[in-house]
């Protein structure tokens, strides 16, 4: 005998998005200033992703970061696209992030800077990126 569902219950469940709240760090003395949310958090969580090498930490889950290390090394032609790849593919783990676009390489003495601009549920962020090659 296969038990009925009741449908009650399932029609009655409703999915509540909490805020994204999270602690305000200053990165350039390594305190922390409060708490922010909205579009800020969001920044606040960009700028993580991308300076967390994935696989590294034990702590974070293998959809956190992003693999940087084993470009070094790599010729250009090389890295540019795989830069895009990697951002993108890291970025968009968030479910407040949307897209990924908007890319421009500036290669210069065996570093490679990335711009682009992160598409969110709550406006867009122009970020940078550095990764030495």
């Amino acid at each position: 005998m296969i038990p009925a569902v009741n449908q009650l219950l399932s029609n009655s469940l409703e999915l509540v998005v909490q805020p994204g709240q999270t602690y305000q760090m200053d990165h350039k003395t390594k305190t922390i200033n409060g708490i922010v949310d909205g579009l800020e958090a969001v920044k606040q969580t960009v700028y993580m992703i991308l300076n967390t090498e994935r696989y590294q930490y034990i702590i974070y889950s293998w959809n956190y970061g992003v693999e940087l290390a084993d470009l070094f090394g790599q010729p250009t032609s090389y890295v540019c696209p795989e830069l895009e790849r990697r951002i993108t593919e890291a970025l968009i783990q968030d479910d407040r992030i949307e897209s990924v676009d908007s890319f421009e390489f500036v290669v210069s003495k065996g570093k490679v800077t990335v711009s682009f601009v992160v598409h969110t549920n709550l406006g867009d962020i122009p970020m940078e990126k550095a990764v030495m090659i």
